[in-house]
């Protein structure tokens, strides 16, 4: 089976007039998106996130993984189909693909590992690019570099990381992704990171978004005011 898969952080902003519906009509909307869900995941890999009150774009998460781009296409047409999705709008799309990476030879745990074993609480999700520059350096100055990155992000290992690749395929270059139940850890990583060589080359690396690791059931729950 091969490396490559897509990936698709999809950040969901829903119409506040939803909330108005009367109670009958809300059920029978959140019921039919947790069925559209469910049979999304029989296509795919898809852990739902709570934005809500996080980000003002959205408040729902949706962080996924496929082997094929139609089903990532195909599963959010019927999202956006089913019940409250038809109350929904995308306020944040990405796409990428995991690839093996050329500055490390043998992964570990710690990378690449955010769609198996045990959720952790938080994600934290955000469009990476780099310049023009970092492109333009020997592979033998890169590598150097991330050796002192890769060192840094060794030192937290509460904290794990997918790096999907976007170029050619959106308009960021990667998706990187942490995974974590420590948020006070993860701002010391990202603090010791900003002083290493490497954030010479940071052209942009937001919007930064974080949510909260929830069933469906109970962040649409949450939306809706009910107990799901």
């Amino acid at each position: 089976m091969s490396d490559e898969r897509f990936v698709h952080a999809w950040l969901l902003r829903l119409d506040p007039a939803w909330r108005r519906l009367d109670a009958t009509q809300r059920r029978a909307d959140l019921d039919a998106f947790c069925a559209a869900a469910e049979r999304a995941e029989r296509r795919l890999l898809q852990l739902s996130y709570s934005t809500i009150g996080l980000r003002a774009e959205g408040e729902l998460l949706l962080w996924r993984m496929a082997e094929r781009i139609e089903d990532v296409e195909e599963t959010a047409a019927e999202l956006l189909a089913a019940g409250i999705g038809r109350w929904m709008s995308p306020s944040l799309s990405m796409i990428g693909m995991t690839r093996p990476s050329q500055y490390v030879k043998r992964p570990t745990t710690q990378e690449q590992s955010l769609f198996t074993g045990e959720r952790s609480r938080y994600l934290v999700v955000y469009p990476f690019v780099k310049s023009t520059e970092w492109y333009l350096a020997s592979a033998e100055e890169r590598q150097e570099v991330m050796k002192g990155h890769m060192r840094v992000g060794h030192a937290y290992p509460q904290v794990r990381q997918l790096l999907a690749y976007s170029f050619g395929l959106d308009d960021q270059e990667f998706i990187v992704a942490y995974e974590t139940d420590d948020l006070v850890a993860f701002q010391d990583l990202v603090r010791d990171l900003r002083a290493t060589e490497s954030r010479r080359s940071t052209v942009r690396d937001t919007p930064i978004v974080t949510g909260i690791h929830r069933p469906l059931g109970e962040i649409l729950g949450m939306l809706s005011g009910d107990d799901r």
